[in-house]
Formats: C-alpha cells, sequence, structure tokens
C-alpha cells in the first residue's frame, strides 16, 4: 500500500586545481590561481549522503552543520554533524531519538528537520500510530541541551494540534520580521486532493497562534501525477521576496518542485500574497540520470554568502515495487542561483562529476544552444551556461553539464558541442583564464560577435 492510498479512496568533494601550463605562459601579472573548491564552494560528492530522504541541512550554527532525514526503515531519527558540507558524508550518525514499539508515534517517523528556536533545539517531524499506519501526524521533540547530537537530551513535546484532525506532514518553520511560522502539508476535509501546503503563526515551537491558512493546492497537471500532492515546503528569504518550494505528484520520477512567491512585507498569512508560479521549477533529467528531485530545505556554503539547495533524488528511474519502500532517494546538494531580477534559478538536478563552473565575457555567460556554442546575456536557462572541466590526456575537456555526453569540440574557428571533445588548458590571467587547446598552444577561444570562435589571442573569461 502506498502512504496516499487511503486518501485517495506518497565521493568526497571533488576539486581539481587549475592546471599550470609551463613556461611564461601563466602572465606575469596573472591574478593569483585559485583552486575550483575556492570558486565554487559546494560539495560535487554524487551522492553527499546516500539512502536519507526528505534532507535536511541546518544554517551553520557556531561553526557547525547538523544534517537529518528520513531513513529507509522510518523508524528513527538520526543527526550528523560537520564544518562543512563535504564533511557531512563521512561524518558519524548518531541517532537521538527511536519510535516506541506500540502506540502513537509507533509507525512511520518521516522527514526530520532540526531547528534552533529560543535557545533550544527543536526536531519536528512525521509519525503515524503502530497500529494504524495511516495516521499521520506532525511531531515535535526538545532539547535544552547545547549539543543536540546528545540523545538525552531529547524530550517529545507531543503532537501538532492543527485545525483539523486528518492526514498531515512534513511540517518546518521560519522567522521572518519578529514572528514565527509554521508550514505543513494536509488532507484538508472536502478538498479533493492527497495534500495542500499551509501556513499558521506560531505562539511557541509546538503551538499554532493562528488559523491555517491554505496557500496551493495541487490543480495543475504536473502536481496530479499519480498523486494530487503538495508537500514538502521550505522557505528562502532574498531580495526583498519570500520564496516558498514545494514537492508535487507522486514520490516515483514524477515527484517534482514548484514554487511560490511573496513580497517580504507582505502578510504571509494572506493566500492572495502568494504568487504560484505556472510550470515546475525542479524536475527529473534523463540526460543526468536524476529522477524525482524534490522535499528540499536550503543551507548556507561555508563562504556565508553562497546558497545552497538541498533535496533528494534517485540515480535510477524505473522502480520495483512501491516508491515509499525504496530506499535510494540520496542526499544531493548543489549552488542555488539568482536571476538578475532577485528570482531564484534552479536548474537541472545535476549528474556526477567535479565541480561546474560558468564562463562569462562582460557580464554575457558561454552557453550552448543545440550544438552551436556562443555567449548571451544571464539566460533563463542556467542547464546551457553550465560546464565542467574534466581531466583529459595532457588537459582537460569542456563538459557540458546538462548534456554530459557533449563536450566543447575545436576545429579550425569553429567550436561546438560534440561527443569528442578537444583537450584545453586553462591559463590564468588578470580577471581570469584565457582557455588554449593542447595540440596548438597558439590557438585559444576567443568571442567575436556573440560567438566563440578561436584566434591567437585569447578571451579572459571569468569564472563563477
Amino acid at each position: 500500500m502506498n502512504r496516499r492510498t487511503l486518501l485517495t479512496g506518497g565521493a568526497a568533494l571533488g576539486t581539481l586545481a587549475v592546471i599550470l601550463p609551463a613556461g611564461a605562459e601563466g602572465a606575469p601579472h596573472a591574478d593569483p590561481v585559485r583552486t575550483d573548491a575556492e570558486i565554487y564552494g559546494v560539495p560535487t560528492t554524487q551522492p553527499l549522503i546516500s539512502r536519507r530522504a526528505d534532507p535536511f541541512i541546518s544554517q551553520r550554527y557556531d561553526g557547525t552543520y547538523y544534517f537529518t532525514g528520513s531513513v529507509p526503515e522510518y523508524d528513527r531519527i538520526v543527526l550528523r554533524r560537520s564544518p562543512t558540507l563535504a564533511g557531512l558524508t563521512d561524518a558519524t550518525e548518531t541517532t537521538i531519538w527511536t519510535r516506541p514499539s506500540s502506540g502513537k508515534m509507533g509507525g512511520f517517523v518521516w522527514a526530520p528537520e532540526i531547528h534552533r528556536i529560543g535557545g533550544k533545539w527543536y526536531i519536528y517531524f512525521t509519525s503515524s500510530d503502530a497500529d494504524d499506519i495511516w495516521h499521520i501526524r506532525p511531531f515535535v521533540l526538545e532539547s535544552a541541551l547545547d549539543d543536540p547530537m546528545d540523545p538525552a537530551g531529547w524530550t517529545v513535546k507531543g503532537e501538532i494540534a492543527l485545525e483539523w484532525d486528518s492526514f498531515a506532514l512534513d511540517a518546518t518553520v521560519f522567522s521572518h520580521r519578529g514572528r514565527q511560522y509554521l508550514l505543513w502539508a494536509q488532507s484538508e476535509p472536502e478538498i479533493v486532493a492527497n495534500s495542500s501546503v499551509y501556513i499558521a503563526e506560531l505562539a511557541n515551537p509546538w503551538t499554532l497562534k493562528t488559523k491555517p491558512t491554505r496557500l496551493t493546492t495541487p490543480t495543475k497537471s504536473w502536481e496530479i501525477q499519480g498523486y494530487r500532492v503538495n508537500e514538502g515546503p521550505a522557505v528562502i528569504i532574498r531580495n526583498g521576496r519570500v520564496f516558498l518550494t514545494y514537492s508535487a505528484s507522486a514520490t516515483d520520477a514524477n515527484y517534482c518542485m514548484g514554487l511560490l512567491t511573496a513580497d517580504a512585507h507582505a502578510d504571509l498569512l494572506d493566500r492572495a500574497s502568494w504568487v504560484k508560479s505556472p510550470d515546475p521549477i525542479f524536475v527529473s533529467n534523463d540526460d543526468t540520470k536524476r529522477w524525482g528531485p524534490g522535499h528540499n530545505s536550503f543551507t548556507v556554503a561555508e563562504d556565508g554568502k553562497t546558497d545552497v539547495l538541498v533535496y533528494h533524488a534517485r540515480d535510477y528511474k524505473q522502480i520495483t515495487g512501491d516508491p515509499l519502500y525504496d530506499p535510494n532517494r540520496h542526499t544531493r546538494v548543489q549552488k542555488l542561483y539568482w536571476h538578475p531580477d532577485g528570482t531564484p534559478l534552479f536548474g537541472v538536478p545535476v549528474g556526477d562529476g567535479g565541480p561546474i563552473v560558468r564562463l562569462s565575457v562582460a557580464g554575457q555567460f558561454v552557453r550552448h544552444a543545440g550544438t552551436a556554442v556562443q555567449v548571451a546575456p544571464a539566460p533563463h536557462d542556467l542547464a546551457s551556461t553550465q560546464f565542467r572541466f574534466t581531466a583529459s590526456a595532457g588537459g582537460e575537456l569542456i563538459q557540458s553539464v546538462d548534456k554530459p555526453s557533449l563536450f566543447v569540440r575545436i576545429d579550425g574557428t569553429s567550436v561546438t558541442l560534440d561527443a569528442a571533445g578537444t583537450p584545453v588548458r586553462r591559463v590564468p590571467a588578470r580577471g581570469g583564464v584565457t582557455i588554449r587547446t593542447v595540440a596548438d598552444p597558439a590557438v585559444y577561444l576567443r568571442v567575436a560577435s556573440g560567438v566563440v570562435t578561436t584566434g591567437t589571442t585569447g578571451t579572459v573569461f571569468q569564472l563563477s
């Protein structure tokens, strides 16, 4: 039985040093060379953590990240900690709470999140009864200890009392302009949906202060594949707006993410304050071999400024049996980009490989359009501007991220994407790098009239 059946009647941090050609090619007044890890700042381990779904990575607290997520057995809550995101991969995992053998909370344990509120630690999670596993409700744990990894500190505060005693899950909290809010997914009586997303203000970390407001219900075609689902809300506040992501449809390859947006000064409890994007903003990708991306959270990289998208996805499409019991939803992270207008730019769930780079010239980005390689202002299609420098004999290949079987090929003055790439080297230069071919050190990539071509002098590309 699927979790929603009742309602239908649910490797280490990749670093690749910039290659320094021998001789005078380094340019006497070139900027200091940075490693790719310093440039990009987000781990490229795929996955970051195996078999951990519904992943949540906290903001850095006293120099430490905390991670939790659903385990395949759905029987306990685990925590990891590390001073770096990459360190979470091999960090010791501690079980801080295990479900009782009977009674309330003795069934499924889903989607835990850890939050620091008012000098205490809180974990929000979903659970069900041992004798009624579809009696799904949100619960809260509390610890007054400074160290949340100590299981002895955690006590059950209890179930969050909601407006309706019905299927409810995926509670998360955020604070904004001096108010604390709860977001969650629930099956509202008399609404034809498995779950919709709701918001309410909190009186304390486990008690609602206001009536709930329904923010989104599944109505669009991409929200009703397999099941009518809006769930897994997460919030990031940037650029004068509040952005709320949520996940939709069944938890197989149809699973995807949607977006709501509100002005940061609006009444967040008023449904009219929120605008729903008409299309999904993060979906499965056959080329990168990532399926069912969703139930995300957000954190910030160690540099204190790079936003990071945290999500789960499978690396295969076909699932045997109920997706709920397939254990291979893995935790993944990638950089979250931003449009010039201040709205988030998600791109595609990226595949295996090293650090991802965008190359720009005077504010315009190198991108591919089909097999053509050109430059253009920052496009809405982020993925076409993302590349990887991958090791090759004598140098590197420039690999497309969203079309990983294709590489930059240089043939005379023609620069295209092709299954056979041309080995190149990056040469440090003031403000960035130039890129020359390995076969002929006198041939460089250069930009002319919006097209990437070649010449005896190279264009300086900025890396970001």
